[in-house]
């Protein structure tokens, strides 16, 4: 392991905003604000709780959590690599609704009690187009998510992967679930979509942006029932290839650290 990876992980263990709970330590220790981030972590009882899946390098979260200052955000990711630089710029800059928790998302039900999340982000997750269960939207993550989301939350995913977007849209007319709202062209012909949800762009989307792809967004709410099936068929797959998120400096992380010290 490289002396910047060493470096990093020894940081995040002075970042109060950075909880650590491989699955080793859950066992052992269990969480301890399951049931009560609200009102133990964040002391702020009333305020909605959103988590991000897979934040990556955690500026979405930020962003988040820097223009809505009456929610409380949560990243999740299981590379404490990444989640560094997020949570630099949530701990420099003291801010008081952002966290993040590095873990497997598959442990995600060990983390909240039922109806605890107001809404889940799924960021330009690896469309896993071979692994079905491996995928952070299909019936089987609908089962996990359902189980701690609250009965009118919501779910949002952005993606540049036109399998995963058409999957998600078969996804749900399988399981009888109308989009909220849905574009495969959010920052094209889906700008009245785009007026209704944080205008929050991640280095990472503006890369791809960059390069002529478009980015596809849909959100939904699922209903309270245990049992969510898969389509009987899967879409064509795509050209999606693995983009690092570690190989970009995002303005976005300086912008709202000298934002928010001014």
């Amino acid at each position: 392991m490289g002396k910047n990876k060493l470096s990093k992980f020894a940081d995040l263990e002075t970042f109060s905003c950075v909880l650590q709970y491989p699955y080793a330590r859950l066992e052992a220790e269990g969480f301890p604000y399951k049931g009560s981030w609200r009102t133990e972590y964040f002391a702020s009882p009333s305020s909605p709780l959103v988590i991000e899946l897979g934040c990556g390098r955690g500026e979405y979260t930020v962003a988040l959590a820097a223009s809505n200052p009456g929610s409380l955000y949560v990243g999740f990711d299981r590379k404490g690599a990444r989640l560094w630089a997020g949570a630099g710029v949530a701990h420099r800059t003291k801010m008081p609704n952002a966290a993040f928790v590095r873990t497997d998302i598959n442990l995600l039900d060990r983390f909240f009690s039922e109806g605890e999340i107001s809404e889940i982000w799924i960021t330009f997750p690896d469309p896993q187009m071979s692994k079905t269960r491996a995928r952070l939207v299909s019936s089987f993550a609908f089962r996990l998510y359902r189980r701690i989301l609250a009965k009118e939350g919501i779910i949002h995913l952005k993606t540049d992967s036109p399998f995963l977007y058409q999957y998600a849209q078969d996804l749900l007319a399988a399981n009888e679930i109308c989009p909220r709202l849905a574009t495969e062209d959010l920052y094209g012909t889906g700008r009245n979509v785009l007026e209704q949800i944080p205008n929050t762009q991640t280095a990472y989307e503006a890369q791809w942006l960059s390069r002529g792809k478009s980015i596809k967004y849909i959100s939904w709410q699922l209903p309270h029932r245990e049992t969510f099936v898969e389509p009987e068929e899967e879409p064509e797959h795509d050209d999606y290839h693995s983009f690092s998120r570690g190989v970009v400096s995002p303005p976005s992380f300086e912008e709202i650290e000298n934002n928010r010290s001014k």
